[in-house]
């Protein structure tokens, strides 16, 4: 099994469980992407919390051995696959964070990308080293992150950045000490799972639409689910709670 799930207060942890530095197979894309598929269904989670087994890496990347025993008219098949994959965790129905507990490379890179929120361990870096083994990365997911100087230097060189100039440059928004990973993760996750379940799914859903829309069309198109979220009892609920000073009590509906 390549996929580990733990849920616990509203919170699913998915972690990545392929030792010993969790690169994956094709099989693997699959199945992960079958997970946060299956977790649109999760009523009981309000927030995912994505990470790997181990302190070596997160992943890193592609199982190349498979990769050297399949043929070229496999790619095809196998591409649309590893799509699905990334498409599935970006649009999961709630919001997910990436814990990134070490090297993050090729695919590994481009999963942290998928993810809401990133936070990594000091020990994580992260690179798009597919030009050293005859392939193209994934740089049409990254260019939502990173300035094109950067972008291009990691993909012409296949080097990585730290963890650090990760920060800086805002692919990551926090970085902490590998021991304090899980717990600054679960921090974060409590904060954001507290909040209304429908509130977050159509927040969620209202953010990948109108990442890349005109300011004002993805404006209107936002303002659209806020009418349609006035209509819930969730969020007279929360107004309520707001003027009484109290903890809003959700129903889901």
């Amino acid at each position: 099994m390549a996929i580990i799930i733990e849920k616990a207060d509203m919170i699913a942890t998915i972690s990545i469980d392929c030792p010993p530095v969790n690169a994956i197979s094709i099989a693997d894309y699959a199945e992960i992407a079958d997970t946060f598929e299956a977790a649109k269904d999760w009523a009981d989670i309000n927030c995912i919390i994505f990470t790997a087994t181990g302190s070596k890496a997160f992943c890193a990347g592609l199982d190349l051995n498979e990769f050297l025993a399949a043929t070229l008219d496999q790619d095809p098949a196998r591409a649309r696959i590893v799509r699905r994959c990334f498409a599935a965790v970006r649009h999961a129905a709630v919001p997910v964070i990436g814990a990134i507990n070490g090297p993050a490379l090729g695919a590994g890179t481009v999963l942290a990308s998928v993810c809401d929120i990133r936070i990594a361990s000091e020990n994580a870096r992260f690179g798009m080293p597919e030009i050293n083994v005859g392939r193209c990365g994934g740089a049409a997911h990254m260019m939502r992150h990173l300035p094109q100087g950067l972008l291009r230097q990691m993909y012409f060189t296949g080097q990585p950045i730290s963890a650090a100039e990760a920060l800086q440059c805002g692919f990551i928004q926090k970085v902490v000490p590998f021991e304090d990973l899980a717990k600054s993760a679960r921090s974060l996750a409590e904060v954001i799972a507290a909040k209304a379940p429908i509130g977050l799914r159509m927040a969620k859903e209202a953010l990948n639409k109108v990442e890349f829309m005109q300011t004002e069309d993805g404006y209107q198109l936002e303002q659209s689910y806020s009418t349609t979220l006035m209509a819930t009892e969730d969020a007279r609920e929360a107004t309520r709670a707001v003027v009484e000073k109290r903890p809003p009590v959700w129903v889901g509906r």
